[in-house]
C-alpha cells in the first residue's frame, strides 16, 4: 500500500512538471513574438504547477518587468515591479549565483530609481561575472544621474547658463557639492574605464566618460583644471563618434543575412 502511494506521488509530481513545461514552452514562444499577455498567462500557469521550475520563474519575472513602465506611479505598475522582484528573489534563494536573476534585479532597481539597491545588485553581478561591462557602465551612470540635478540647481542659483564654462562660481556652494559628490563621480569615471578595459569599442562608456568628466569639472578648484577636464571630455565625445562611424562602416561592409 505504501509503495502504491509513493508511486502515485511521484507520478503526480512528474505530471505537474510535464504540465508546467507544456505551459513554459508556448509561453517562451509567445514572449519571443512580443505577445506578452499570452506569455504572462503561460508563465503564471507554469509556476503555479511547478514553483521550483527556475526558467518559469525567470520568464515570469521578466514578463512582469515588460509590463512595468518606469516612472509611472500607480499601484498596478508598482505591483508589476514587486512581483518581478519576488520572482527573481525566489530563484536566488535556492541559487544565489544565478546570473540572469541577479542581472534582472540590478536592472529592475535601476529602473525603479532605487540607485543604492541598483549599485548593490550591480556589484553582485560583478562578483558573479567580473567581465560584465554593462554592470561597470551602470555603476558609472548612477553617480552622474544623482549629480546632474544638484549641479543644475547650483548653476541656476549662480545665474550660470549651461554653456558657461566650469567651475561653479560660488566657492562655498562648490565646496559643499564637492564634499558630497566628488568621490562618487570619480568612482563613476573609474567604472567607465573598467567597462572600456573589457570592451575598448564600448561607445556608451565613452559617452558617459564625457558626461562624468565634464560635469565633475564644475567642482574643480581652478579654471585651468576645469578647462583641462572639458578638453578631456571633448576628446571622449570625438572618440565615441569615431567608434560609432567605424562600427557602422563594418556593418555596411558585412551585412547580416536575413533571418
Amino acid at each position: 500500500m505504501r509503495t502504491i502511494l509513493i508511486v502515485a506521488i511521484v507520478a503526480a509530481a512528474l505530471q505537474a512538471q510535464t504540465t508546467a513545461q507544456d505551459n513554459l514552452n508556448p509561453g517562451v514562444a509567445a514572449f519571443k513574438d512580443g505577445n506578452y499577455s499570452e506569455a504572462f498567462t503561460r508563465f503564471k500557469a507554469a509556476v503555479a504547477l511547478d514553483p521550483a521550475l527556475p526558467n518559469a520563474l525567470l520568464y515570469l519575472g521578466t514578463a512582469y518587468v515588460q509590463q512595468y513602465v518606469p516612472g509611472v506611479e500607480t499601484e498596478e505598475n508598482r505591483g508589476y515591479a514587486t512581483a518581478a522582484s519576488e520572482a527573481f528573489s525566489t530563484i536566488l534563494q535556492t541559487d544565489p549565483k544565478n546570473k540572469l536573476a541577479t542581472i534582472s534585479m540590478a536592472s529592475l532597481y535601476y529602473n525603479l530609481k532605487d540607485f543604492k539597491s541598483a549599485e548593490e545588485w550591480n556589484h553582485n553581478v560583478l562578483a558573479i561575472d567580473p567581465s560584465n561591462k554593462e554592470a561597470y557602465y551602470t555603476l558609472g551612470v548612477i553617480p552622474w544621474t544623482e549629480f546632474i540635478g544638484p549641479d543644475r540647481e547650483a548653476r541656476n542659483h549662480e545665474q550660470m547658463r549651461p554653456e558657461d564654462p566650469p567651475p561653479l562660481k560660488d566657492s562655498g556652494e562648490r565646496a559643499a557639492l564637492k564634499a558630497k559628490y566628488w568621490q562618487s563621480l570619480t568612482e563613476g569615471i573609474d567604472n567607465e574605464y573598467k567597462a572600456l578595459a573589457i570592451d575598448p569599442t564600448y561607445e556608451n562608456a565613452m559617452a558617459y566618460l564625457n558626461l562624468l568628466i565634464r560635469y565633475r569639472a564644475d567642482l574643480d578648484d581652478s579654471k585651468e583644471q576645469a578647462l583641462a577636464d572639458v578638453k578631456e571630455a571633448d576628446a571622449w565625445v570625438e572618440k565615441a563618434l569615431k567608434t560609432q562611424k567605424e562600427k557602422a562602416a563594418r556593418t555596411a561592409q558585412n551585412p547580416q543575412p536575413p533571418h
